[in-house]
């Protein structure tokens, strides 16, 4: 079971997860998240860190230019797009790095039709909690995992959206063949953009 912590803005903490034999490190270059990590993680360091984990960086609806320059930057390894990118940007940057495409999930939507046009330009899925005003992350909700038991989806996806400590028995539970790993933030965390350790690696162990 893989396992992404996003919404990191400490290098410490990317250290900690690294220590933690965690497999993503979410970073948001979102300037309206109160996790944006672009004025508080040093660029050069988190370059050059040694870290088994993937270094992510998280956007939405970005400039290509944008993304590209993070890449750069903080030698990120995995972009994930999570506002309306088209399928033609994840093309663009899937000769870069490995692209997530994230997808709201209100309840009702043919989950097959929706993933159909980025099949070919990405690497991953993630199925967030849409529906919700503020639903381009961090609702600290989930959506019923159950319509996607149902789709085909056919490419390794991340479930998220109010994933906490106490969820681990019904992830181990939920069965899907391409079902990849779970993305965690706000409910692990002291403050926003701070993680609680402790519990990441009691999540992990859970897991287990």
């Amino acid at each position: 079971m893989n396992i992404k912590v996003c919404g990191i803005t400490e290098l410490k903490q990317l250290q900690q997860l690294d220590g933690l034999d965690i497999d993503f490190a979410g970073m948001i270059f979102y300037k309206e998240s109160p996790r944006y990590a672009g004025d508080k993680l040093p660029k050069k360091d988190v370059k050059k860190a040694d870290f088994d984990l993937k270094k992510v960086g998280v956007f939405v609806n970005p400039e290509l230019i944008d993304v590209l320059d993070a890449i750069d930057d903080y030698g990120l390894e995995v972009v994930q797009l999570h506002g309306d990118e088209t399928p033609e940007m994840c093309d663009d940057l899937s000769g870069e790095v490995e692209v997530i495409k994230v997808f709201r999930i209100a309840g009702d939507e043919d989950i097959d039709q929706l993933v159909a046009p980025y099949d070919a330009v990405c690497d991953y899925y993630l199925f967030d909690t849409g529906g919700l005003k503020e639903s381009l992350g961090g609702t600290g909700k989930q959506f019923d995992w159950s319509i996607l038991s149902k789709a085909k989806i056919e490419k390794p996806f991340f479930l998220s959206g109010g994933i906490g400590v106490s969820d681990a028995a019904k992830i181990k539970a939920f069965k899907h063949p391409d079902f990849f790993g779970v993305d965690i933030n706000s409910l692990f965390e002291t403050e926003p953009g701070v993680k609680d350790m402790s519990k990441v690696l009691q999540f992990k162990l859970g897991l287990k």
